[in-house]
């Protein structure tokens, strides 16, 4: 079992930056990889960015591509989601997720726990 907590939203103005967490309990944490995602208003969930459980393999949606770097420590059960020059399209609930197994997935079927989102609001 894993529970993920998030952190780090907030209101920013565009072109701003943000970092969100995700912190995790339980244990064999380093086994996950963990994936970003991000669902605004009437739009479906989808992917922002992703890691694999040592943080050699990493995917990033085009929409962040270049905006956005996504790190772990699994020392501190944590994965990072670092996110410059913010557009007004970047404003959701951000959610990060865990799934068994070393490998990312950009769909969000295959993870396994959820956190409870954390709501990033930028202004034009």
């Amino acid at each position: 079992q894993v529970q993920l907590v998030e952190a780090g939203g907030g209101l920013v103005q565009a072109g701003g930056s943000l970092r969100l967490s995700c912190a995790a309990s339980g244990r064999s944490f380093r086994s996950y990889a963990v994936g970003w995602f991000r669902q605004a208003p009437g739009k479906e969930r989808e992917v922002v960015a992703a890691i694999n459980w040592s943080g050699g393999s990493t995917y990033y949606a085009d929409s962040v591509k270049g905006r956005c770097t996504i790190s772990r420590d699994n020392a501190k059960k944590t994965v990072y989601l670092q996110m410059n020059s913010l557009k007004p399209e970047d404003t959701a609930v951000y959610y990060c997720a865990a799934r068994s197994g070393s490998n990312w997935s950009p769909n969000p079927g295959p993870y396994d726990y959820w956190g409870q989102g954390t709501q990033v609001t930028v202004s034009s």
